[in-house]
């Protein structure tokens, strides 16, 4: 598998400003709204996202993972109104390679085009592949992501 068959992405244009959306991304409490998997909770703690290095951890729940668990997510991308990104870990371990990336380009003053993708072309543990059966996320639920953030910017 090439790492172009690594990851899956969503796109759609959104009647809003890059700001706007940016606003909301870089709130992880805002993260639940915008789940389109719905498995987060909530926040259990973190800060606006403002560079990389930062970590927040959610609390989620799935029956793949057997119930509630927790994440850490360390930002591994951070450019104001344009991108973010960070790999999520079980709590209290270092991430394993998956990477969620969402990226915003203009289309004029009030419209943007925003892509949400699910990356785990760095993970190379051979029995965690097997194990999780990637892509875990759904395409569908990334598109129903980006409908969850128009409507959480409209």
């Amino acid at each position: 598998m090439t790492d172009d068959q690594k990851r899956i992405s969503a796109q759609r244009e959104i009647p809003a400003s890059t700001e706007a959306l940016f606003e909301v991304l870089s709130l992880p409490e805002k993260h639940v709204a915008l789940d389109g998997w719905d498995t987060v909770r909530g926040l259990d703690h973190g800060d606006r996202i403002t560079e990389v290095g930062q970590v927040f951890t959610m609390n989620m729940e799935a029956e793949h993972m057997g119930g509630q668990y927790q994440t850490d997510n360390h930002v591994t991308g951070y450019e104001k109104n344009q991108r973010l990104a960070w790999k999520t870990a079980p709590a209290g371990t270092q991430p394993p390679g998956w990477e969620w990336i969402w990226t915003l380009e203009a289309q004029g003053p009030e419209s943007t085009l925003v892509t949400v993708t699910y990356d785990w072309s760095e993970v190379t543990d051979e029995a965690l592949l097997e194990k999780v059966g990637f892509p875990l996320v759904p395409q569908e639920a990334l598109e129903d992501s980006l409908g969850r953030l128009a409507a959480e910017v409209g």
